[in-house]
């Protein structure tokens, strides 16, 4: 998702410790993020979903997904900032491109050209993304925009809906940080009026949620783009604009709040993870509770770089992990097939949830590496 090697800081790593701290500590928020998403599909796997309140929760360690997504707002949305409270130029739009492309489409490319090859010579169930169309709307991260992509998804790639959205966010945040910083703002440092502008727009996700009960306007696929996801992007942004300002929030208030989100979410009020369908009010209810959990989860990491949250973030196995998180991202529902199939041997739909995740783990980071070796960002890109 977010390139590991980015200064979550103003200031230069090599001679900031806060701001090495931070990078630190967040790398390892990454390596989190991951394996929750692999922890959320090995549950699915083993069918251990409907295990009631437990299945819930399981189900709703998917809040991985939107923590890497609100890590994405925070860091890039940040140089940005950074330059307005400054009164400097702000980025370079086409080196911001260069890097985005260059950090995240090589290893992205190599999946989805070993999936398709892997899957051409194997049958592991219907596979209806695998075709010439298939490829070319997963090279072109697309497969999310046809009303029904559900039913186009490759069967190795599912996972790759959420880095569709997270390409569209790069894709119109420089016009976004145009529109806040230069037009909204004046091109002054304006941090209430960027904050309220900000909130406005992350009213955007419930409001956009709802449009499917309201109109037949947008197809089904519109409840998976950008602006359903808008929300936890904003959260980043904001925590940006606070640590300008010098404000931050300890661990002991943030995590306990992170927590009790995402216990609270895990209950039939935000809707049941084993139904067809739930009312709009409960997926608003999902998507906030979601938003109250990634963003506790990065706010501690802000400024209190000195907590033990924060230590344990940046101990150099977590952050080790963090630094292949995306390639781990990538790979782990191929090396999850392979394990249920080969490794483990259980029919789908049975097993042991916590032994999947060991062992789909243990086969994901491996390559994970490799590819992370070979596709790395060189440090003049950095």
């Amino acid at each position: 998702m977010t390139p590991a090697g980015e200064s979550a800081a103003g200031g230069s790593p090599a001679t900031d410790r806060p701001a090495t701290d931070r990078v630190a500590s967040l790398t390892g928020l990454r390596a989190v993020a991951a394996l929750l998403i692999v922890a959320t599909h090995a549950a699915f796997g083993t069918g251990h979903l409907d295990d009631g309140y437990l299945g819930q929760l399981y189900a709703r360690l998917e809040v991985g997904v939107p923590v890497f997504f609100v890590l994405s707002g925070y860091l890039l949305f940040g140089p940005w900032v950074v330059a307005a409270a400054q009164g400097s130029p702000p980025p370079s739009v086409h080196r911001y491109a260069r890097r985005r492309v260059r950090r995240i489409a090589p290893a992205y490319i190599i999946t989805v050209l070993a999936a398709f090859a892997i899957y051409e010579f194997r049958y592991a169930g219907p596979n209806p993304g695998h075709s010439w169309l298939g490829l070319l709307k997963h090279l072109t991260l697309t497969q999310i925009y046809p009303p029904l992509y559900y039913a186009e998804m490759h069967q190795g790639l599912t996972q790759m809906w959420s880095l569709a959205v997270e390409v569209a966010f790069y894709a119109v945040l420089p016009l976004l940080a145009g529109l806040l910083l230069s037009v909204l703002c004046g091109g002054v440092w304006r941090p209430g009026r960027l904050l309220a502008a900000l909130a406005a727009l992350g009213a955007v996700t419930p409001l956009w949620l709802l449009l499917p009960q309201v109109t037949d306007v947008l197809p089904p696929s519109a409840t998976i783009w950008l602006p359903a996801h808008l929300i936890y992007f904003i959260g980043g942004m904001c925590l940006v604009v606070l640590r300008e300002l010098g404000i931050g929030c300890r661990a002991a208030i943030a995590l306990p709040i992170a927590v009790a989100a995402l216990l609270v979410v895990a209950l039939p009020i935000a809707g049941d993870v084993t139904a067809p369908d739930v009312e709009p009010w409960q997926r608003m209810l999902k998507t906030i509770l979601y938003a109250v959990v990634a963003v506790g989860l990065l706010a501690p990491l802000v400024r209190d770089t000195g907590s033990g949250y924060a230590r344990l973030l940046s101990a150099r196995p977590v952050v080790w992990l963090g630094e292949i998180s995306y390639e781990i991202f990538l790979l782990h529902v191929i090396a999850m097939e392979f394990a249920m199939a080969e490794v483990l041997r259980w029919p789908m739909f049975t097993g042991s949830m916590p032994g999947l995740f060991l062992v789909t783990t243990a086969m994901t980071v491996p390559p994970a590496w490799l590819l992370h070796r070979a596709t790395r960002v060189p440090t003049t890109l950095n």
